[in-house]
């Protein structure tokens, strides 16, 4: 055959099979079967007792208990937040007196377990009954008798708070030094002050590191709260539930209320995380785009030379003669 009629000839297409993935169907077959096993048991067996799961969901003492549990996790990350801020910036100064400060406060409520914390603060009255202020070894001028007539909840802040503190600390430090210095030397030389620097330029470049592992920090804060009664404090979800199940002998469904309660504002606060790093993760993550300013648009296409009026540099060659 003529190699020009091949040429011309129409191509031949292939017959692409798909791979195949039977990993796939298997896995998915085993996990759906699991899960109708599960299904299957969660709601045939009777000793889950959701008749008892449903009396309890909405009472009185576990919303309370709900509402307290909400109020600790604010309270003590609202303390946290705060000196871990100061704790990161000392730990970024040129004063060495701050900067080991910070470290041991690092080390010490990292390296001992929340529990004895909380077991230290509401023991804080035996071990301090009295706090004397005057001339040391002298006379005294002021003499405090120490009480708690909050009934733990002040120890419980206080030991959930200064524990986290140590932890987010750590994170906001590392937020801080994911920026590049060149971004402070540049702010800088625009003669920005060290404020001004850190509240336009650092922290809102800082904080898409910041806010994923606060927020699941935030979310540790909610189930370590059922730690204080350590201190004691007896009005948070987990005793709450705890009581009602000893008060009518059946545990089982009111560790299932108090899941459900854990699982539910777990939710929401992802929710909000999710929001959160959206709106910081601006101009950085391809899925969602950075808000367009009309105005500073408007002006920077008036400055910039437009393409019609740039000088044409390109010059003309004499083309080579064919050969």
């Amino acid at each position: 055959m003529d190699s020009r009629q091949d040429a011309h000839a129409a191509p031949v297409l292939n017959n692409a099979v798909p791979v195949r993935h039977p990993g796939r169907w298997i896995s998915a077959i085993i996990i759906v079967g699991v899960l109708l096993a599960f299904l299957q048991s969660l709601f045939t067996n009777p000793n889950f007792r959701w008749d008892v799961v449903g009396t309890y969901i909405l009472d009185t003492k576990v919303v309370q208990g709900v509402m307290w549990t909400l109020f600790l996790t604010f309270a003590s990350m609202v303390l946290a937040i705060v000196l871990a801020i100061l704790l990161a910036f000392m730990r970024q100064s040129d004063n060495p007196v701050f900067r080991w400060s910070s470290w041991t406060w690092v080390w010490f409520f990292r390296g001992t377990p929340v529990y004895t914390q909380l077991l230290f603060w509401g023991l804080a009255t035996v071990l301090y009954p009295t706090i004397v202020l005057g001339i040391p070894f002298g006379p005294a001028a002021i003499t405090w008798v120490t009480s708690d007539p909050t009934h733990g909840l002040i120890p419980a802040i206080l030991g959930l708070g200064l524990n986290e503190s140590a932890y987010l600390a750590e994170i906001f430090r590392a937020g801080l030094k994911s920026v590049d210095q060149g971004q402070h030397e540049a702010a800088e030389a625009l003669g920005m002050t060290k404020g001004k620097i850190m509240r336009r330029i650092i922290l809102p470049q800082a904080m898409r590191v910041i806010v994923p592992p606060t927020g699941n920090e935030t979310i540790g804060m909610l189930k370590t709260t059922s730690l204080v009664l350590a201190v004691p404090f007896t009005l948070d979800l987990t005793f709450a539930t705890n009581a009602l199940a000893n008060r009518i002998y059946l545990p089982i469904p009111l560790l299932i209320v108090a899941a459900f309660w854990y699982l539910l504002v777990t939710s929401l606060l992802m929710v909000g995380q999710h929001f959160i790093e959206a709106h910081y993760g601006k101009g950085v993550d391809n899925r969602v785009p950075a808000t367009v300013n009309p105005a500073a648009a408007k002006a920077s296409a008036a400055v910039a030379p437009s393409a019609e009026a740039e000088p044409d540099l390109k010059m003309d060659f004499p083309e080579e003669e064919a050969k």
